[in-house]
Parts: C-alpha cells; sequence; structure tokens
C-alpha cells in the first residue's frame, strides 16, 4: 500500500509518500517560521494561510519526486488532531477530498501517535514494547507503548509543555522565535555552576511534570540580576544553560522512572525538543550505563512532518480504518481516547 501523508497541525506544512514494501519515498516541509517570528510566537489565522499556499504543491512535489500519481496512491493520511483548528481543517479537507477523487480510503491521523512512531522510520528502529517520552511546544508525555495503536499514558504535564517552557523564556531573554533552538545556541556559552534551578516535581513520586514554576523562576533570575550584571549577554547565556540543565534533568529522571516502572529495556524520545542536543547525549549516557536502549527520530523528524503522518496513517489503512466523507478535525484529542488497532 501507498500512502500519501499530509501534516498541517500548526505552524510546518509537511507532505510526504510511504510504501509498505519500499519505506519512505518522498517527504516536504515548508516552514513558517519567518512568517511567525515577528510576533514573537504562532498566530493561528496566518498558519491557516500559509497551509492554504504550500500545501498542494507540496503534495505535487512529492508525488513527482516518489514517482506517483492518482493512479498509484493506494490512501491518504492526514492530521486531524491535536492541533490548531484552522490548520487541521486545510490539512483534512484537501486530504480527504483528494481520497475521494481518487477513489481511496482516508485516515485521519494523530498527531501525537505519528511522533510517537516516527523513530519506526529509521534503520534502527525499536522494538515493541517501549516508554515514549513525547515532548514538543504543546504536549510532554511519558507513553507505555505495548505496540502500534496501544498506548497508556504513565504521565504529563500539569501546566506547561517543556517546549512551551523553552518558548517563553526565549522570549523572556529577547531571543528570537522559535525558542528552543535559540535556548540550546546561547547555553554552550553559558557557566556551568553561576545558577542551579529546581528540578520541578522530582522530589515526589510519580511521573507528571510541571514547568511553569522553572519558567517562573527563570524570569525572577533574570529580573534581579540582568539590571546588575555587568555583562549582560553573559548572563543570559548562563541563565540559558542553567534553565536547559534544569528541563533536561527533569525529563531524565521521569524516564528513568517510566523505564524503571515498566521494566521495559526501550526508550523514545520524539517531538521538537527530542532534537535537543543536550537532551540526547544525556540520555544516551544514562542509557548505556542502566542497560537500555535509547531511539530517536532523526532531527528533521522530530519537528512535525509528513512523514510521519504518512507512516502512522499506512499502518492504519492496512487495518481497515476509514473516514466517513463526514470527516471532523480534533483540536483537543487525547491519545487514551485513541481507536486501537485490530490484528
Amino acid at each position: 500500500m501507498r500512502v500519501l501523508g499530509i501534516e498541517t497541525s500548526c505552524d510546518d506544512t509537511g507532505a510526504a509518500v510511504y510504501d509498505g514494501e519500499h519505506g519512505l519515498l518522498s517527504h516536504k516541509l515548508a516552514s513558517q517560521i519567518d512568517t511567525h517570528q515577528p510576533y514573537g510566537g504562532v498566530v493561528p489565522e496566518l498558519a491557516a494561510r500559509d497551509h492554504i499556499r504550500s500545501l498542494l504543491p507540496l503534495i505535487e512535489s512529492v508525488l513527482k519526486e516518489s514517482c506517483s500519481d492518482s493512479g498509484s496512491i493506494d490512501g491518504v493520511a492526514y492530521t486531524a488532531g491535536p492541533g490548531l483548528v484552522g490548520a487541521l481543517l486545510v490539512g483534512a479537507s484537501i486530504g480527504r477530498s483528494l481520497a475521494w477523487a481518487w477513489g481511496v480510503p482516508a485516515v485521519g491521523v494523530h498527531h501525537m501517535e505519528g511522533h510517537l512512531l516516527a523513530p519506526m522510520l529509521e534503520e534502527r528502529a525499536p522494538q515493541f514494547p517501549f516508554v515514549a517520552l513525547l515532548v514538543s511546544g504543546g504536549h510532554t508525555l511519558l507513553v507505555d507503548v505495548k505496540r502500534p495503536g496501544q498506548y497508556q499514558i504513565l504521565g504529563s504535564t500539569v501546566d506547561d509543555a517543556v517546549g512551551e517552557a523553552f518558548d517563553k523564556t526565549a522570549k523572556m531573554l529577547g531571543l528570537p522565535y522559535p525558542g528552543g533552538p535559540a535556548i540550546s545556541r546561547l547555553a554552550k556559552s553559558g557557566r556551568h555552576g553561576r545558577y542551579q534551578f529546581p528540578r520541578p516535581m522530582t522530589d515526589r513520586p510519580g511521573l507528571e511534570f510541571s514547568f511553569s514554576g522553572l519558567k517562573t523562576f527563570a524570569l525572577n533570575t533574570f529580573s534581579k540580576e540582568g539590571e546588575q550584571a555587568e555583562s549582560l549577554g553573559q548572563t543570559k547565556a548562563d541563565i540559558a544553560y542553567a534553565f536547559q540543565d534544569a528541563a533536561v534533568a527533569t525529563l531524565i529522571i521521569k524516564s528513568r522512572r517510566a523505564i524503571q516502572h515498566t521494566g521495559y529495556k526501550s526508550l523514545v524520545i520524539a517531538g521538537g525538543v527530542g532534537a535537543n542536543e543536550t537532551l540526547r547525549n544525556r540520555v544516551c549516557e544514562i542509557a548505556h550505563k542502566e542497560n537500555f536502549e535509547a531511539f530517536y527520530p532523526r532531527p528533521e523528524f522530530c519537528t512535525d512532518n509528513g512523514a510521519m503522518i504518512a507512516y502512522a496513517g499506512y499502518l492504519r489503512l492496512i487495518h481497515g480504518h476509514n473516514e466517513s466523507l463526514s470527516f471532523e478535525v480534533k483540536p483537543r484529542w487525547s491519545l487514551h481516547d485513541l481507536e486501537t488497532l485490530n490484528g
């Protein structure tokens, strides 16, 4: 089965073609960073408009690159949620319309299922079951992945997602959007030990996260130190270092607990924050010491992309899932509510 995948959940437009026999044939991404950067964050209406402009040319490009056409596509997968409702509707309406015109089935894919299955596109892919740490601008989740389509949420954030905390802290420091990569770059010139930031909710049992307090701690530190610092640039770098150090340490502590809780030997880290170099390096160190394996998608598949949607959609289509013509999108959609794959 050959599947066209469409991703329009937020501010990146993605399209890809995945073939069950030959693997990923083509994928393209149109970034909206330049559109939203002047506003310091995603503007939903602008995001939807950019998807409208970008999606059809992207689809034409991936079809051409994969030597596919309407006669060789066997199904269409699109992100149905969670995400921005206007952005989701662009991908869903175009995806469902193409499927209807081509006479093939269509399926709406859960955005986070796409992320947690993204490492399956790599040559070195994890074996089921595994623990998945999903870290992005809108989500921070620890998930027990027993097999494709069977997920149990072990822990989530009670307030800000870690990616959101990165973005807000970056904005407070006067760094450009997106904040995660900006914090990471600045932290490389930060000094270890100047500031010690808290590791939220690690002094108690459980797998829940909280990053709002860490963000506030960074703000209070900058407000206090920034006015007195002889070198404001170095102070910002030191705060960026301390913030990233605390956020990464918190994610690792909770992930280790999840591995111990499940007894699994594999940890998948996916989502935009999964591309963070410090997080990857430290997880690899811990994995080596504690005898479990860590898996990541390639950096381009950590951020939103059509390849992960094409693959997740392929799995659902081969199990007989098919949307009716009266499709819907779900801006809020828990993994708990996702339909299980049969067989």
